[in-house]
């Protein structure tokens, strides 16, 4: 239970339906690194909010503390990938790391059945295939299946969503027929453990050398600015370069060691194919043959028709049905079947046109 509007509806629906619910808030960051504000879920204005929802439904609460577990699998790979060039989702890891991994084994070890959470996706369990399947949550605009692909079949086995049949606005109406507080609560904004200075001051804390101001190169390698350090930027991004003329450039390519960026017009940027690493087949066997797919490579953009050709060691390629903007390394591709979620990768490389 983080304090926001999901996780409370969460456990006031299983309430209702007859389960001995126990609500669990993590201590994620502490006192002295983040004072936990309404945009934040993990902070300590979060776990009171958590606690006096646990005490209107009348259920225990407890919090663990959880800050090693979350700096080695979520926050240090994060600032390590961005300082590489990468744009990890931490919101991915966290999930399988912590959650459904550490989160899970204390669970199954005090006796739980299941562990329950506020996402917005689907899960049952497929007699004929013998297998535990993922879906996409009814409300499109909340669906949040996305953040679970690398799931395994131990952790589906389980896991609860019950707000998976649910759209936030129900969610929220819930909370207020219930006399939840926090059903005008607002959603949960940026990374969790960056704190109130933002992601930029924890690059900066992690390592001041990243940041050093680098030159941008176009297509042919001349210099046409300046950037500010390199850790800042991300792959297709457009705002914040500093520079003008006709054409709108978008960052495709970042040398972290060299500390260079390279941009170009959109319509020289595409690409047709991506390069997956660490791929995860959550709701099909790993397939020995290519199979058609519809491809998220940002959790917010539409699908797109793609071919997934796998190629051995949990890797694959993804090749589009058009070209497309180029996807930024250490993010997550994930691929449906219509709501089904097949699995997924983490990008490694983008293959441009000619």
């Amino acid at each position: 239970m983080s304090g926001g509007v999901d996780s409370s509806c969460a456990a006031a629906l299983l309430k209702m339906r007859g389960f001995r619910v126990v609500g669990i808030g993590l201590d994620l960051m502490g006192s002295k690194d983040l004072s936990g504000g309404s945009k934040h879920c993990c902070g300590l204005a979060s776990m009171d909010d958590a606690r006096k929802v646990a005490q209107a439904l009348s259920i225990p609460f407890y919090v663990l503390n959880f800050k090693r577990l979350f700096k080695e699998k979520v926050i240090e790979p994060f600032v390590e990938g961005r300082l590489k060039g990468e744009t990890p989702n931490p919101c991915v890891i966290c999930n399988e790391a912590v959650k459904f991994d550490g989160l899970l084994r204390v669970c199954m070890g005090l006796g739980a059945d299941s562990l329950a959470t506020g996402h917005y996706a689907r899960v049952s369990y497929d007699a004929d295939k013998d297998r535990y399947i993922l879906r996409k949550g009814a409300d499109e605009h909340k669906d949040q299946s996305y953040f679970l692909y690398s799931l395994t079949q131990r952790q589906l086995a389980h896991a609860l969503f019950p707000l998976g049949d649910r759209t936030k606005e129900e969610a929220r109406e819930l909370c207020k027929e219930m006399g939840l507080d926090v059903h005008d609560k607002p959603e949960s904004q940026d990374l969790c453990f960056a704190g109130k200075d933002g992601r930029i001051a924890l690059l900066e804390k992690a390592s001041s050398r990243s940041l050093r101001p680098g030159p941008i190169l176009n297509r042919e390698g001349k210099v046409i600015g300046m950037h500010r350090g390199a850790a800042r930027y991300t792959v297709g991004q457009r705002r914040g370069l500093g520079l003008s003329g006709e054409a709108r450039l978008y960052v495709v390519d970042i040398d972290a060691e060299g500390n260079s960026l390279m941009v170009a017009p959109r319509n020289s940027s595409m690409v047709n194919s991506v390069l997956l690493s660490n791929c995860n087949y959550v709701s099909i066997e790993s397939p020995d043959h290519p199979i058609r797919v519809t491809v998220k490579t940002r959790y917010r953009e539409e699908g797109a028709r793609a071919l997934l050709v796998p190629l051995g060691d949990e890797s694959a390629r993804l090749e589009f049905a058009e070209a497309r903007a180029p996807a930024a390394p250490g993010q997550h591709a994930v691929f449906y079947d219509g709501d089904l979620v097949l699995g997924g990768g983490i990008i490694a490389e983008c293959e441009r046109t000619a």
